[in-house]
């Protein structure tokens, strides 16, 4: 699974983006990433956007890193 995307949701933290990606707006443009691993935000409050600055820290953001139950 070496060539396999992965998405890491870290607790009260970005989402680790890891592996061949792309990124695209909604309009379907490439969003540059510039790595093969990227940080993305999950509280919004990012000034990079769609990429984490580490606000969320700031902001005191929690989030667990798996479901809170079985769908």
């Amino acid at each position: 699974m070496d060539d396999a995307a992965s998405v890491t949701a870290c607790e009260d933290g970005p989402l680790l983006l890891r592996g061949p990606f792309t990124l695209l707006t909604q309009d379907g443009e490439v969003i540059a990433a510039g790595r093969r691993t990227v940080a993305l935000c999950r509280c919004g409050r990012s000034a990079i956007k769609p990429f984490c600055d580490g606000t969320h820290k700031a902001v005191g953001f929690q989030a667990r890193s798996a479901p809170a139950s079985e769908r």
